[in-house]
């Protein structure tokens, strides 16, 4: 049995922390993670807000060790609970696999509280318990997993300050984008070559949605379609 544990410190208030920690899944900079299900969300007698979810995670375990667990799955299956306690500002998270059970466990636990002597910021603790079953070298392997823990909480902090760093343009973007992909028929390749244009450019969105439909409605190219909408100037 291993046990591992880290600290790590945001330099943002505990309500900003909570609401990137629960849109951290998925993310770029921890592909380990390759989908989130939530399985039930509700708010006890306390006013507590108790999240189950289902995590399904991509171990990534490197050949020697997927030969000494005598194993070459390495889809798992992580069950988690989060309880968020806005009266005494504190989320506490919960996670264990369920799959891989025979040969491995990992049991974590995660606490977001604001920092005792500054509560502008929040201070994240992270514990696990790793525990490798009936095989040799065991302590070995369950050391190579803490290492992996520790890497990905790293760019699992990454991810959250990456929420932090998001510009209130872009996030107006995607709703804007977002809107446009539930009131019309166009697809989400389609929107996501006009992001583009619209992020590396000065065109108004609407405009980029007049360019759409011209480009939806006839054959031409996509940049083709932005020419002849500025030559015609039904641009806004």
């Amino acid at each position: 049995m291993k046990i591992w544990s880290t600290e790590h410190v945001f330099s943002y208030p505990w309500e900003t922390v909570i609401k990137a920690a629960m849109r951290k899944y998925p993310n770029p900079m921890n592909p380990n993670v390759v989908g989130v299900d939530v399985l039930d969300r509700n708010l006890d007698t306390d006013g507590r807000l108790h999240s189950h979810r289902l995590l399904s995670t991509e171990w990534g375990l490197p050949g020697i060790v997927r030969a000494i667990l005598g194993t070459g799955h390495t889809r798992t299956y992580v069950k988690e609970h989060s309880i968020v306690d806005p009266e005494e500002k504190k989320m506490e998270l919960y996670s264990t696999n369920i799959t891989l059970t025979n040969l491995v466990s990992v049991d974590e636990r995660l606490v977001y509280r604001p920092h005792p002597d500054n509560p502008e910021v929040t201070v994240l603790t992270q514990e696990a318990i790793i525990t490798v079953k009936g095989v040799s070298l065991s302590s070995y392997l369950e050391g190579m997993m803490a290492r992996r823990m520790s890497a990905n909480a790293r760019k699992g902090w990454d991810a959250i300050s990456k929420i932090f760093s998001v510009p209130p343009s872009v996030c107006y973007y995607l709703y804007r984008v977002g809107m446009l992909y539930l009131r019309s028929s166009l697809s989400l390749y389609y929107l996501y070559r006009v992001g583009m244009l619209y992020l590396s450019s000065s065109l108004s969105l609407y405009y980029l949605y007049r360019v759409g439909m011209l480009y939806l409605r006839s054959s031409l190219s996509l940049p083709l379609c932005v020419i002849i909408s500025i030559g015609l100037g039904c641009y806004i």
